[in-house]
Protein backbone atom coordinates (compact mmCIF):
# COMPACT_ATOMS: atom_id res chain seq x y z
CA UNK A 1 0.00 0.00 0.00
CA UNK A 2 0.82 3.70 -0.68
CA UNK A 3 1.08 6.57 1.91
CA UNK A 4 -2.51 7.80 0.25
CA UNK A 5 -4.07 4.42 0.77
CA UNK A 6 -3.00 4.18 4.05
CA UNK A 7 -4.15 7.48 5.05
CA UNK A 8 -7.26 6.47 3.63
CA UNK A 9 -7.98 3.56 5.53
CA UNK A 10 -6.71 5.57 8.87
CA UNK A 11 -9.88 8.45 7.62
CA UNK A 12 -12.27 5.36 7.10
CA UNK A 13 -11.19 3.26 10.41
CA UNK A 14 -11.84 6.81 12.59
CA UNK A 15 -15.28 6.85 11.27
CA UNK A 16 -18.14 6.64 13.57
CA UNK A 17 -20.05 3.11 13.63
CA UNK A 18 -22.58 4.16 11.80
CA UNK A 19 -20.54 5.55 8.72
CA UNK A 20 -18.45 2.66 8.60
CA UNK A 21 -22.14 0.66 8.25
CA UNK A 22 -23.37 2.63 5.70
CA UNK A 23 -20.04 2.39 3.72
CA UNK A 24 -19.62 -1.68 4.06
CA UNK A 25 -23.70 -1.41 3.17
CA UNK A 26 -22.38 0.96 -0.35
CA UNK A 27 -19.77 -0.80 -1.15
CA UNK A 28 -20.95 -4.23 -0.21
CA UNK A 29 -24.49 -3.42 -2.89
CA UNK A 30 -21.39 -2.14 -5.78
CA UNK A 31 -19.28 -5.27 -5.35
CA UNK A 32 -22.61 -7.52 -5.84
CA UNK A 33 -23.52 -4.88 -8.87
CA UNK A 34 -20.11 -5.88 -10.72
CA UNK A 35 -20.69 -9.44 -10.02
CA UNK A 36 -23.97 -9.46 -11.61
CA UNK A 37 -22.46 -7.87 -14.34
CA UNK A 38 -19.70 -10.01 -15.01
CA UNK A 39 -21.59 -13.42 -15.13
CA UNK A 40 -22.45 -13.54 -18.69
CA UNK A 41 -19.17 -12.64 -19.60
CA UNK A 42 -17.00 -15.24 -17.06
CA UNK A 43 -19.98 -17.91 -18.67
CA UNK A 44 -18.95 -16.94 -22.40
CA UNK A 45 -15.78 -17.12 -21.68
CA UNK A 46 -16.29 -20.50 -20.05
CA UNK A 47 -18.18 -21.38 -23.19
CA UNK A 48 -15.32 -20.36 -24.99
CA UNK A 49 -13.06 -23.35 -23.81
CA UNK A 50 -15.87 -25.80 -23.92
CA UNK A 51 -17.40 -28.68 -26.37
CA UNK A 52 -20.82 -27.07 -27.72
CA UNK A 53 -22.39 -29.93 -26.34
CA UNK A 54 -21.66 -29.25 -22.48
CA UNK A 55 -21.67 -25.22 -22.41
CA UNK A 56 -25.25 -25.53 -21.56
CA UNK A 57 -25.14 -28.39 -19.19
CA UNK A 58 -27.01 -27.94 -15.72
CA UNK A 59 -25.50 -27.16 -13.49
CA UNK A 60 -23.17 -24.66 -15.07
CA UNK A 61 -19.46 -25.98 -15.15
CA UNK A 62 -17.63 -22.42 -14.87
CA UNK A 63 -14.55 -23.94 -14.73
CA UNK A 64 -13.85 -26.45 -17.99
CA UNK A 65 -12.17 -29.75 -16.61
CA UNK A 66 -10.18 -29.55 -20.42
CA UNK A 67 -9.68 -26.26 -21.89
CA UNK A 68 -10.15 -26.36 -25.62
CA UNK A 69 -8.51 -23.95 -27.13
CA UNK A 70 -9.42 -25.06 -30.69
CA UNK A 71 -12.98 -23.28 -30.49
CA UNK A 72 -10.22 -20.49 -31.02
CA UNK A 73 -7.88 -21.37 -33.79
CA UNK A 74 -11.17 -23.11 -35.75
CA UNK A 75 -12.16 -19.35 -35.33
CA UNK A 76 -9.39 -18.30 -37.75
CA UNK A 77 -9.27 -21.63 -39.83
CA UNK A 78 -13.15 -21.69 -40.52
CA UNK A 79 -13.87 -18.31 -40.37
CA UNK A 80 -12.42 -15.32 -42.21
CA UNK A 81 -12.04 -13.40 -38.74
CA UNK A 82 -10.10 -10.52 -39.80
CA UNK A 83 -11.22 -9.85 -42.92
CA UNK A 84 -14.51 -8.75 -40.87
CA UNK A 85 -12.36 -7.52 -38.24
CA UNK A 86 -10.92 -4.98 -40.90
CA UNK A 87 -14.92 -4.02 -42.50
CA UNK A 88 -15.44 -3.14 -38.87
CA UNK A 89 -12.19 -1.12 -38.49
CA UNK A 90 -12.98 1.04 -41.12
CA UNK A 91 -16.28 1.99 -40.62
CA UNK A 92 -15.34 2.68 -36.78
CA UNK A 93 -11.72 4.76 -37.80
CA UNK A 94 -13.97 6.90 -40.81
CA UNK A 95 -16.93 7.15 -38.39
CA UNK A 96 -14.87 9.01 -35.05
CA UNK A 97 -13.08 11.17 -37.52
CA UNK A 98 -15.93 12.44 -38.79
CA UNK A 99 -17.86 12.59 -35.94
CA UNK A 100 -14.95 14.35 -33.74
CA UNK A 101 -14.34 17.00 -36.17
CA UNK A 102 -17.74 17.73 -37.11
CA UNK A 103 -18.74 17.37 -33.31
CA UNK A 104 -15.82 19.96 -32.59
CA UNK A 105 -16.64 22.44 -35.32
CA UNK A 106 -20.30 22.66 -34.25
CA UNK A 107 -19.51 22.66 -30.40
CA UNK A 108 -16.92 25.78 -31.47
CA UNK A 109 -19.54 27.96 -32.94
CA UNK A 110 -22.04 27.41 -30.12
CA UNK A 111 -19.57 27.89 -27.74
CA UNK A 112 -17.67 31.11 -28.98
CA UNK A 113 -20.18 32.95 -31.43
CA UNK A 114 -23.25 35.12 -29.72
CA UNK A 115 -25.96 35.46 -32.22
CA UNK A 116 -29.68 35.94 -31.07
CA UNK A 117 -30.74 32.38 -32.28
CA UNK A 118 -27.86 30.76 -30.40
CA UNK A 119 -29.62 29.06 -27.27
CA UNK A 120 -32.73 28.31 -29.00
CA UNK A 121 -30.79 27.02 -31.96
CA UNK A 122 -28.74 24.84 -29.49
CA UNK A 123 -31.93 23.70 -27.34
CA UNK A 124 -33.12 22.54 -30.99
CA UNK A 125 -30.42 20.44 -31.72
CA UNK A 126 -30.77 18.69 -28.01
CA UNK A 127 -34.12 17.89 -28.86
CA UNK A 128 -33.36 15.90 -31.71
CA UNK A 129 -31.78 13.17 -28.76
CA UNK A 130 -35.80 12.33 -27.72
CA UNK A 131 -36.53 11.37 -31.11
CA UNK A 132 -36.38 7.50 -31.17
CA UNK A 133 -34.04 6.20 -34.28
CA UNK A 134 -37.10 3.76 -35.31
CA UNK A 135 -38.90 7.00 -36.12
CA UNK A 136 -36.52 8.16 -38.77
CA UNK A 137 -35.50 4.40 -39.54
CA UNK A 138 -37.91 4.21 -42.72
CA UNK A 139 -37.14 7.68 -44.51
CA UNK A 140 -33.67 7.51 -44.10
CA UNK A 141 -33.48 3.88 -45.86
CA UNK A 142 -35.66 5.51 -48.72
CA UNK A 143 -33.28 8.11 -48.78
CA UNK A 144 -30.28 6.11 -49.22
CA UNK A 145 -32.20 4.06 -51.53
CA UNK A 146 -32.92 6.46 -53.83
CA UNK A 147 -29.21 8.02 -54.07
CA UNK A 148 -27.97 4.04 -54.79
CA UNK A 149 -26.03 3.95 -51.41
CA UNK A 150 -27.65 0.70 -50.55
CA UNK A 151 -25.39 -2.13 -50.09
CA UNK A 152 -22.42 0.90 -49.57
CA UNK A 153 -20.56 1.83 -46.50
CA UNK A 154 -21.67 5.27 -47.13
CA UNK A 155 -25.21 5.16 -45.26
CA UNK A 156 -23.28 4.05 -42.25
CA UNK A 157 -20.61 6.80 -42.28
CA UNK A 158 -22.14 9.84 -44.07
CA UNK A 159 -24.67 10.45 -41.45
CA UNK A 160 -21.84 11.23 -38.90
CA UNK A 161 -20.35 13.86 -41.17
CA UNK A 162 -22.96 16.12 -39.45
CA UNK A 163 -22.38 15.04 -35.59
CA UNK A 164 -24.65 13.81 -33.02
CA UNK A 165 -26.28 15.77 -30.41
CA UNK A 166 -24.89 14.52 -27.46
CA UNK A 167 -21.75 15.16 -28.61
CA UNK A 168 -22.13 18.45 -29.66
CA UNK A 169 -23.13 19.14 -26.30
CA UNK A 170 -20.32 16.72 -24.34
CA UNK A 171 -17.90 19.14 -26.18
CA UNK A 172 -19.58 22.74 -26.04
CA UNK A 173 -19.76 22.45 -22.71
CA UNK A 174 -15.82 21.67 -22.08
CA UNK A 175 -14.83 24.42 -24.89
CA UNK A 176 -17.17 27.05 -22.68
CA UNK A 177 -15.09 25.89 -19.71
CA UNK A 178 -12.27 27.43 -21.34
CA UNK A 179 -11.31 31.00 -20.47
CA UNK A 180 -12.25 33.50 -23.09
CA UNK A 181 -8.84 35.65 -22.60
CA UNK A 182 -7.11 32.87 -24.43
CA UNK A 183 -9.21 33.64 -27.52
CA UNK A 184 -9.26 37.34 -27.00
CA UNK A 185 -4.86 37.06 -26.83
CA UNK A 186 -5.05 35.43 -30.04
CA UNK A 187 -7.34 37.64 -31.67
CA UNK A 188 -4.87 40.67 -30.94
CA UNK A 189 -2.06 38.50 -32.35
CA UNK A 190 -3.84 38.24 -35.40
CA UNK A 191 -5.22 34.63 -35.66
CA UNK A 192 -8.39 33.66 -37.18
CA UNK A 193 -11.02 31.51 -35.88
CA UNK A 194 -9.81 28.31 -37.47
CA UNK A 195 -6.46 28.87 -36.09
CA UNK A 196 -8.18 29.61 -32.44
CA UNK A 197 -9.84 26.32 -32.78
CA UNK A 198 -6.88 24.27 -34.25
CA UNK A 199 -4.07 25.77 -32.12
CA UNK A 200 -5.45 26.13 -28.86
CA UNK A 201 -9.19 24.40 -28.22
CA UNK A 202 -8.29 21.41 -30.00
CA UNK A 203 -5.38 20.52 -27.75
CA UNK A 204 -7.73 21.99 -24.31
CA UNK A 205 -10.03 19.63 -25.43
CA UNK A 206 -8.06 16.27 -25.89
CA UNK A 207 -9.85 14.98 -22.68
CA UNK A 208 -13.50 15.35 -24.35
CA UNK A 209 -12.25 14.57 -27.86
CA UNK A 210 -10.39 11.12 -26.38
CA UNK A 211 -14.07 10.27 -24.82
CA UNK A 212 -16.05 11.16 -27.67
CA UNK A 213 -13.47 8.85 -29.98
CA UNK A 214 -14.54 5.93 -27.38
CA UNK A 215 -17.90 6.38 -27.55
CA UNK A 216 -17.85 6.83 -31.08
CA UNK A 217 -16.08 3.41 -31.28
CA UNK A 218 -18.38 1.26 -28.91
CA UNK A 219 -21.39 2.33 -30.69
CA UNK A 220 -19.98 1.34 -34.23
CA UNK A 221 -18.06 -1.30 -33.52
CA UNK A 222 -21.30 -2.61 -31.72
CA UNK A 223 -23.32 -1.53 -34.70
CA UNK A 224 -25.60 -4.52 -35.47
CA UNK A 225 -29.03 -3.14 -36.68
CA UNK A 226 -27.49 -0.50 -39.48
CA UNK A 227 -25.22 -2.91 -41.34
CA UNK A 228 -28.11 -5.34 -41.01
CA UNK A 229 -30.54 -2.73 -42.89
CA UNK A 230 -27.63 -1.82 -45.39
CA UNK A 231 -25.46 -4.45 -46.56
CA UNK A 232 -26.65 -7.75 -48.19
CA UNK A 233 -22.95 -8.26 -49.35
CA UNK A 234 -21.91 -10.93 -47.03
CA UNK A 235 -17.77 -9.40 -47.68
CA UNK A 236 -18.98 -6.31 -46.77
CA UNK A 237 -20.32 -7.38 -43.42
CA UNK A 238 -18.32 -5.67 -40.48
CA UNK A 239 -17.53 -8.20 -37.26
CA UNK A 240 -20.66 -8.06 -35.35
CA UNK A 241 -23.33 -8.83 -38.50
CA UNK A 242 -20.89 -11.49 -39.43
CA UNK A 243 -20.57 -13.19 -35.56
CA UNK A 244 -24.97 -13.42 -36.94
CA UNK A 245 -24.14 -16.19 -39.79
CA UNK A 246 -22.44 -18.51 -37.83
CA UNK A 247 -25.22 -19.29 -35.87
CA UNK A 248 -27.14 -21.83 -37.54
CA UNK A 249 -29.61 -22.51 -34.76
CA UNK A 250 -32.52 -23.56 -37.10
CA UNK A 251 -30.59 -26.34 -38.61
CA UNK A 252 -29.10 -27.72 -35.15
CA UNK A 253 -25.65 -26.86 -36.83
CA UNK A 254 -24.42 -23.65 -34.50
CA UNK A 255 -21.00 -24.11 -33.04
CA UNK A 256 -21.46 -22.53 -29.72
CA UNK A 257 -17.89 -22.92 -28.75
CA UNK A 258 -16.63 -20.79 -31.63
CA UNK A 259 -19.40 -18.27 -31.75
CA UNK A 260 -18.25 -17.87 -27.82
CA UNK A 261 -14.79 -17.71 -28.87
CA UNK A 262 -15.42 -14.80 -31.55
CA UNK A 263 -17.92 -12.74 -28.66
CA UNK A 264 -15.02 -12.86 -26.84
CA UNK A 265 -12.19 -12.00 -29.27
CA UNK A 266 -14.56 -9.07 -30.88
CA UNK A 267 -15.05 -8.33 -26.95
CA UNK A 268 -11.29 -7.00 -26.33
CA UNK A 269 -10.83 -3.80 -28.73
CA UNK A 270 -13.23 -1.66 -26.87
CA UNK A 271 -12.64 -3.05 -23.62
CA UNK A 272 -8.65 -2.62 -24.21
CA UNK A 273 -9.32 0.88 -25.09
CA UNK A 274 -11.89 1.86 -22.35
CA UNK A 275 -8.57 0.55 -20.23
CA UNK A 276 -6.36 2.30 -21.67
CA UNK A 277 -8.13 5.61 -21.69
CA UNK A 278 -9.89 5.35 -18.60
CA UNK A 279 -8.76 8.17 -17.28
CA UNK A 280 -8.97 10.38 -20.27
CA UNK A 281 -12.84 8.99 -20.31
CA UNK A 282 -13.30 9.99 -16.73
CA UNK A 283 -11.94 13.68 -17.50
CA UNK A 284 -13.87 14.09 -20.16
CA UNK A 285 -17.26 13.34 -19.18
CA UNK A 286 -16.57 15.28 -15.55
CA UNK A 287 -15.34 18.50 -17.11
CA UNK A 288 -17.42 18.49 -20.24
CA UNK A 289 -20.86 17.19 -18.36
CA UNK A 290 -20.73 20.65 -15.78
CA UNK A 291 -23.10 22.92 -17.45
CA UNK A 292 -22.31 26.67 -17.79
CA UNK A 293 -23.29 29.26 -19.42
Amino acid sequence: MNNKQIKRLREVWALPPKEKLLLVIKYAFLIGLTIAFLIPIVWTISGSLKPSGRIFTVPIEWIPSTFHWENYTNLIDRFPFFKYALNSFILVGFNMVFTIISSLIVAYGFARFRHPWNQKVFIFVLATMMIPPQVTLIPQFLIFSSLGWVNTYLPLIVPNLFGSAFNIFLMRQFIMGIPRSLDESAYMDGASSFKILTKIIVPLCMPVIITIGVFTFNSNWNDFMGPLIYLSTQEKYPLQLALYTLDAGRQGLTDFGMLFAASIVALIPPLLLFVLLQKHIMAGIKLGGSVKG
